[in-house]
Formats: C-alpha cells, structure tokens, sequence
C-alpha cells in the first residue's frame, strides 16, 4: 500500500528563533492541514517526505521525547528567572544611592582643582562599545536582538566618520565577531551562568584602562534591560565619560551620543542636587548590576522560548498521531477489503 506524503519543517514565531520553534504542515490526499505560514502568507521552503506507519511512531516518539526536554529546560529556567529577577529588584536601589553620590562628587570635581580620569570629556574620536550576549542560545531572541544593535550602533559611527572597537562580553557575542574579522574587538570575554563582583570589576578594569589611556575617548554599554518575565528591551548606556552635562560631542562639535542613549542627567530641584536616571551607573556595581539584569532577560527568554517549543512539539503530535491514525485505518480496512474479496472469489 502506499504511503500519504508528509510534509514537516521547523518555523519560528514571532517572539522566537527558529532553533526555539517547532511548526509543521502535513498534507494526506485529500486532506491538507494549515500552517502558520498559509495563514499570514509567508512563503517557507518545505521538504516532503514520504513515510510509513513505522516512520510515523519514530517521528511521534522523537516529539514526545523533544518536549520532554523542552519541559525540562522551562522548568530550570524559571526557577532561575526567579532567583535573578530578585537579584536585580533588590540591587537597584543601592545603585539609585550610587549614582546620586558618584555624581555629587563629581559636581565637587567641576569646582575644585583635582584631575579625575574618568569625569576628563574631550572631542571624541574613537568609541568602545561593550556588548553583552549570552553564553548559551535556546533563548529566542534574545542573543539576536542584541547583536542588531550593536550593528546599527556600528553603522551609526560609521556614519559620523569615528573609529570604533567593541569588547565582546558572552559566547554567543564572541563567535559572531569571530567569524567577521572586519569588526574590530579590542577583547573577548567569556561570561558564566551568574555574574559576580570579581568577574564584574575584572570588566570594569579593562574598560577603565581604555579610557584613562586615551585609547578611546567614550565608552558605551550594549546590554539588555530586564523589564517584565515578558518583555526585555536591548539598550545603549554612556559608561564614560561621566559627563555632569548629558553630552558628548566629537571634534567637530556633534553630539555622537545614541537617539535613545540612556545617560544620567544631573538638574537642580528646590536647591539640591538630584538625578533624573533610568537605569544603573558606572563603576564595578553597575557593571554587575547591568550583568544581572541581562542575566534574568535571558533566562525570562530562555524560559518563553522553552513554553513555545512545547507548546508547539503538543500540536506536532497531535497532528502527526492524526496521520498515522488515518493511514493505519487505510491499512486495516484495505486488508478487509483483500479478505472479502478472496471470500467472493472462492463462492
């Protein structure tokens, strides 16, 4: 008897990689079931496959198997999502007091007679940028969406006519510049599963020693915001210099800072001294503040990404069972048909 032709392939949604997805359309004469695709109209390259009822009970058992994992890998997902969106929550508040003291000394600065490295603003010439990825993909997005930024980000000071350097920070952002010798990186760090103080001050030393050697004349952290367990946003922050004026220009006068840079901005309300801020400062606490917050968007991605596959492998089953359930019906009653057959001919 012969076999229904089967016609399976991976697709991503919207929120989703296609490494995180699964998505199928199987097609039984006369019987042809949607798929995302045919229904917003998106085109997809397809393979058909011609299969039997043993084929069928591999595929199906694959599924199962493959959302076992996926199950799995949500469950330890949020129970770290958990432990990292406390870490970030019960970190900000000590980085609001940071900043609002970094910047009253640095006010200090402005009117006394003492040189300060970091707080030095000149013409700009060169920019470093920090890019934060994840160590491990299965995330969605996640790593994605970073590394678009840092390209417009790229493409932007390309445009303004500066030079450019980036210190790659994670795996995932470590083998994309690897693999275009093009982009200039200065150096490649490997992040782990949790960030601490050492490895945050051991950053923060590096980036420091770019801009106190005059290497490059500011530096920008490309990172992405914990929001919600269901929205992250990839971000641009001025790390240095620490400018009481909210602007950093090149030689030519033009501001080089980012459309949507999240800088601090110092103003003066009933007398004192207050920040207008949206996201951490500077220094070894702001860089692991900054880590921990790309560290539960990950996990918050990791953990979405993981509901969807499962999601997704539950309809590839269902769907694949309906399958086999027909062709096995075909089979039985074919066979029926055989044995009356033979009856009548013998009478």
């Amino acid at each position: 008897m012969s076999c229904s032709n089967v016609t399976m392939w991976v697709s991503s949604k919207t929120s989703l990689t296609d490494t995180s997805s699964l998505s199928f359309r199987s097609c039984l004469s006369p019987f042809q079931l949607p798929s995302q695709n045919s229904l917003t109209g998106n085109p997809s390259r397809s393979s058909t496959v011609t299969c039997g009822l043993r084929e069928l009970r591999e595929r199906i058992q694959s599924v199962t198997n493959t959302k076992k994992i996926t199950e799995a890998m949500k469950l330890v997902a949020a129970a770290k999502v958990r432990r990292a969106q406390e870490a970030v929550v019960n970190g900000r508040p000590f980085s609001q007091t940071l900043v609002e003291v970094l910047y009253n000394i640095n006010e200090q600065l402005q009117v006394e007679d003492i040189d300060s490295p970091l707080t030095n603003v000149r013409p700009v010439k060169k920019v470093a940028l920090v890019v934060v990825t994840g160590d491990r993909g299965l995330c969605g997005g996640f790593n994605n969406q970073i590394i678009k930024k840092a390209e417009r980000r790229i493409a932007e000071l390309k445009a303004l006519g500066l030079e450019y350097t980036v210190v790659s920070v994670g795996k995932k952002g470590n083998s994309y510049f690897l693999r275009r010798p093009y982009i200039p990186v200065d150096k490649f760090i490997e992040g782990t599963s949790l960030p601490t103080a050492k490895e945050a001050q051991a950053i923060a030393d590096d980036v420091f020693s770019l801009f106190v050697s005059e290497e490059v004349d500011k530096v920008e952290l490309l990172y992405t915001k914990f929001v919600s367990l269901v929205k992250s946003d990839p971000v641009i922050h001025t790390l240095l210099p620490l400018s009481p004026k909210g602007e950093i220009c090149d030689i030519n006068g033009t501001c080089v800072d980012a459309a949507e840079d999240e800088f601090f901005r110092l103003t003066t309300k009933e007398g004192k001294l207050t920040v207008e801020r949206d996201i951490t400062t500077t220094a070894t606490g702001g860089f692991l503040s900054h880590f921990a917050e790309s560290l539960a968007s990950e996990l918050a991605a990791r953990m979405t990404a993981m509901s969807n596959a499962s999601d997704n492998a539950v309809e590839l089953k269902k769907s694949l069972s309906q399958v086999y359930n027909r062709q096995r019906q075909a089979k039985i009653t074919g066979e029926i048909l055989e044995i009356v057959s033979g009856a009548d001919a013998l009478t």
